[in-house]
């Protein structure tokens, strides 16, 4: 008689959760607010909400290769535009060692109203992961603070 052979962990388990097999570590925060997709776009890639969740200092994402640096020394290229819709690009702060990719995304889910998404990947372990998790929660709360009807103070 054989000994019963190990099973395979089933992969997002509590130990693996944020975890791809292609792009490393991942995080994602998304909000549905009360503005139309066009006014939610307008708003991100304005210097004004750039600097929300990009960083102060960088004034305008003009397309594919363009590359940036933030007044705080993140850098990075933006590796692709879609108005009205997404912007990818690479993210690595000055104390970071490695790039990791940044997409922030925004859709309508009915009259008046947008779901915007931040995700990043290839963070190097769950430890960074949470770290970001944390940080992209933060900047949703300040996002959605600007975009809602008497979110600005």
């Amino acid at each position: 008689m054989t000994a019963p052979q190990p099973q395979p962990q089933p992969a997002g388990g509590p130990a693996t959760t944020g975890r791809t097999q292609g792009a490393g570590w991942q995080i994602g925060v998304s909000r549905t607010v009360r503005v139309p997709v066009e006014q939610v776009w307008a708003f991100v890639v304005s210097a004004e909400g750039l600097a929300f969740w990009l960083g102060r200092g960088v004034r305008v994402l003009d397309g594919r290769g363009q590359w940036y640096e933030t007044a705080q020394g993140t850098s990075g290229e933006v590796r692709s535009l879609r108005p009205n819709d997404r912007v990818r690009l690479t993210w690595r702060p000055r104390d970071w060692d490695h790039d990791s990719t940044v997409q922030v995304a925004a859709s309508a889910s009915g009259p008046g109203r947008c779901v915007l998404r931040f995700h990043q990947e290839r963070l190097v372990d769950a430890v960074e992961r949470e770290r970001q998790r944390d940080h992209w929660r933060s900047v949703m709360d300040a996002v959605v603070a600007e975009l809602e009807p008497g979110g600005r103070t």
